[in-house]
């Protein structure tokens, strides 16, 4: 139990101090970070040393070896002729130098029963499909639509964006591995005037280099009365079409403040924090997969909550994507209810972000997001050039923070681990 005074005491830090605009806009201001840039790489180095001072804990800099992957450039030539600008999804197989030929087909949603329903002519085709509204009920993942048309013959794979304005939409697909289709993203104009030609030949074009290469992910703890932990976690990579700003700059900008807000408090609590903030999280999440896979199962069990902050501005409201773990929706409401504050609940499981890893070890995890369900929301510009600051207002941080600060010391200090642990049959029904 927390002792009287402490959730006012951490709230009035939170909103009493402009420090979470501040680490906002500083991270922003180091660019967008895809996984092995300079941005990325400014972000690491600016992170470093404000964790370390958020905590008063060393920071432990934990190099993940990974296949990198550089875009040069891509771009569609339709049946008329005429160019259409395409950003390359991350980890493209490159085109030959002429580029690939082949017949467009659209299939419209491009759901993997559509996929499968147009058979044969899949084969061999550069298939076109839509971008969906990503922090949704329904919402079907890009990488799904990827995988499907490429197992069922697909010689190349577009996805436009669904938001109108000249916006091409990015991400990642595949994994740098032999039978990946070249990928690209296009804006909502391009990918209407590629749709009137669905059964010509279009040309396709997509450079990028692979290499060897390593990130690092950063992690500090501050210690409680126990061994147990709960991790608060935010990824620090993004997409370069913009700064990433709501995804996911507001994650960690909040990661820091709630440290910041709570590290006096932790150590005489049941259980201690670690904060991860993982890298190449936009890449399949594999910052995080390697540092739970290298933890020793003891340590592993030492990990009883994580609470995973990604996207958490840019529409009013939070929403916990709870996967449906036994217990934590009754945790949601009991560490909250007191300050007279609430999240929405999503139950069906979203491998989206880094509380997937957690969960596959069994750990309960949940993600807080913003804009759930709120499609006109500035959700809607998440891997996009219009995932910018301006998106973010201060007061959606300092709740988010708020809500995250609470959630975290209740993990801490409940006699009790706060939610059950998961069996192995939990787990594989979860994240089926």
């Amino acid at each position: 139990m927390l002792k009287p005074g402490v959730m006012e005491t951490v709230l009035g830090r939170i909103w009493a101090s402009p420090r979470i605009a501040e680490d906002f806009a500083a991270i922003c201001a180091t660019g967008g970070r895809f996984s092995g840039t300079a941005s990325e790489k400014a972000a690491v180095e600016w992170l470093a040393p404000r964790l370390a001072e958020a905590t008063g804990a060393a920071v432990t800099r934990e190099a993940i070896p990974y296949c990198g992957w550089t875009r040069i450039g891509a771009r569609v030539v339709d049946a008329a002729g005429t160019t259409h600008p395409a950003e390359a999804l991350g980890r493209s197989p490159a085109t030959p130098p002429e580029g690939l030929e082949a017949r467009l087909l659209d299939l419209g949603r491009g759901t993997p029963e559509q996929i499968l329903a147009a058979g044969e002519a899949v084969r061999g085709a550069i298939i076109l499909v839509r971008h969906e509204f990503m922090v949704g009920t329904g919402h079907m993942h890009r990488r799904k639509k990827y995988e499907c048309a490429r197992d069922a013959g697909a010689a190349g794979f577009l996805i436009a964006c669904h938001e109108p304005g000249l916006l091409p939409v990015t991400g990642s697909a595949g994994n740098g591995a032999p039978g990946n289709i070249p990928c690209a993203g296009l804006s909502h104009e391009a990918g209407a005037a590629l749709s009137a030609q669905s059964g010509s030949r279009i040309r396709f074009f997509v450079e990028g280099v692979f290499e060897d290469r390593h990130a690092e992910n950063l992690l500090a703890t501050v210690p409680g009365q126990g061994e147990e932990l709960v991790v608060l976690s935010a990824h620090i990579d993004g997409h370069d079409l913009a700064c990433s700003a709501i995804d996911n700059a507001t994650g960690l900008a909040c990661a820091l403040t709630v440290i910041e807000a709570i590290r006096d408090i932790v150590p005489g609590l049941a259980r201690g924090v670690q904060v991860g903030l993982f890298n190449i999280e936009e890449w399949a999440l594999l910052g995080s997969a390697a540092h739970l896979a290298q933890l020793a199962p003891d340590q592993r069990a030492k990990r009883v909550l994580n609470v995973n902050l990604d996207s958490l501005a840019g529409a009013e409201g939070l929403t916990a994507l709870t996967s449906g773990v036994p217990g934590m929706a009754e945790f949601l409401a009991a560490a909250l209810s007191p300050a007279g504050l609430s999240v929405g609940i999503s139950a069906p499981f979203m491998g989206n972000s880094d509380h997937a890893n957690y969960l596959r070890h069994g750990i309960p995890a949940l993600r807080l997001c913003a804009g759930f369900d709120r499609p006109q929301s500035n959700m809607r510009f998440l891997l996009t050039p219009a995932d910018t600051p301006d998106k973010v207002h201060p007061h959606q941080l300092k709740l988010a923070a708020s809500i995250a600060a609470l959630l975290v010391l209740a993990g801490c200090a409940s006699d009790a681990p706060p939610v059950p642990r998961l069996d192995e049959a939990t787990v594989r029904r979860i994240t089926a």
